[in-house]
């Protein structure tokens, strides 16, 4: 029996059986929202594993006029109280271009973090199913932030390491905490973790012979030009939009959603490995691989650049050993050609000359044989899982 107010009014979410001592709010101030981003610094304090996302990147992301998301979906972040300590937050999430686009009726809670109190999580969840019910929406799936083209699934197995970039981190328990809530499996996403000297090297080896067969066909292989970077984003996001287009709730993005993204990754883009395959000069694959930028966010304090974080991002990047391959995709015509293989390949090549010292591939869902069996053939160690759920609601 949820009541669920608007503006700065309280929220009541009791658990079954009784009056809960758990008070959720929804944030509505800047200073509310300042506490929704700080509260996993405190939460996991004691966790050495923990990477503190940067402050500023996460309010520009969940405020209104800041991140392009906003101008064609909606979401309500909330606090969890108990007294007056923070226990608890989660975002309910209406994205209207995912529910265009793949003819679905979805909501989304994704931000979702809590203590380990089940009726702590129990409110979190019901506030989030009151919201997202008000907008007629009959799904619930998560975590998943705004969609799966950010970050996204709750972390199952592989809790012995921090998170590579762009990648969650959570405490075991909250895949209990989640289908205490009647949430179950809505699918299940690996990430590889390969390491140079342990790997099968045939997709390197294969690849000029690849490449040759393909240059007959005017289909050639070079890096990102960093001097033409717009032009670039362009015709990566068109390969983007329609490489992608069966994946698992995959909503394309907008042009100022992929250009907000662009202007991000470009701050730590190595042009090495961004590889653009074309034919006839025009842009067919890409495969794109970014440094393990967690190697440095994790020494950084609450996330802030300042006084002394901005020092640390800039003089710690040149260390960063490992990368991200963070996407690879061809456009249907030209696929089973072998371009992604020399997309692998080049990739392969370019960690090599630089000494990287191990990459992580994910994420991959867990029934894509095709791409499965080509990690586990190159001798990659599928290291970590994480799951999304859903629930009917």
């Amino acid at each position: 029996m949820e009541t669920l107010q608007t503006s700065q009014q309280t929220v009541h979410a009791p658990v079954s059986g009784g009056v809960s001592s758990v008070t959720v709010i929804p944030v509505t101030t800047k200073k509310q929202l300042a506490q929704f981003i700080d509260f996993p610094h405190d939460l996991y304090k004691d966790d050495k594993n923990y990477v503190p996302e940067l402050f500023i990147a996460q309010r520009d992301l969940l405020s209104p006029g800041k991140h392009p998301f906003h101008e064609h979906s909606s979401l309500q972040t909330f606090l969890a109280f108990k007294g007056n300590k923070i226990v608890g937050r989660i975002a309910a999430i209406d994205n209207k271009n995912h529910n265009a686009f793949n003819k679905k009726n979805d909501g989304f809670f994704g931000f979702f973090e809590s203590i380990n109190d089940i009726e702590v999580s129990q409110a979190l969840f019901q506030t989030a199913t009151a919201w997202l019910k008000e907008r007629k929406l009959s799904t619930m799936i998560g975590p998943v932030n705004f969609s799966t083209n950010e970050t996204c699934g709750l972390l199952i197995q592989g809790f012995d390491g921090p998170p590579v970039v762009m990648m969650p981190y959570n405490p075991p328990y909250y895949s209990k905490l989640i289908e205490q809530a009647g949430l179950t499996e809505n699918a299940t996403l690996i990430a590889y973790k390969i390491i140079p000297q342990y790997m099968n090297d045939r997709p390197y080896r294969i690849m000029e012979v690849l490449q040759e067969r393909l240059a007959r066909r005017n289909i050639t292989f070079r890096k990102v030009n960093v001097k033409n970077f717009d032009s670039e984003v362009k015709q990566i996001m068109a390969i983007y939009n329609s490489a992608w287009d069966k994946n698992l709730g995959f909503v394309p993005m907008t042009d100022k959603e992929f250009e907000y993204l662009a202007k991000d990754l470009k701050m730590i883009l190595d042009p090495d490995f961004c590889i653009i395959a074309e034919e006839n000069g025009k842009a067919i694959g890409f495969a794109l691989a970014i440094p393990d930028l967690n190697q440095i966010l994790i020494k950084i304090k609450r996330g802030r650049l300042l006084p002394t974080g901005i020092f640390k991002l800039l003089l710690g990047k040149k260390k960063i050993n490992a990368v991200r391959v963070l996407t690879l995709g061809v456009l249907e015509p030209y696929r089973k050609l072998g371009i992604d293989g020399c997309l692998y390949g080049e990739l392969m090549k370019t960690g090599r000359e630089k000494n990287v010292a191990y990459g992580e591939g994910s994420w991959i869902l867990e029934n894509n044989e095709m791409m499965n069996a080509a990690m586990l053939s190159i001798n990659a160690d599928p290291y970590r899982k994480y799951r999304i759920y859903e629930k009917e609601i």
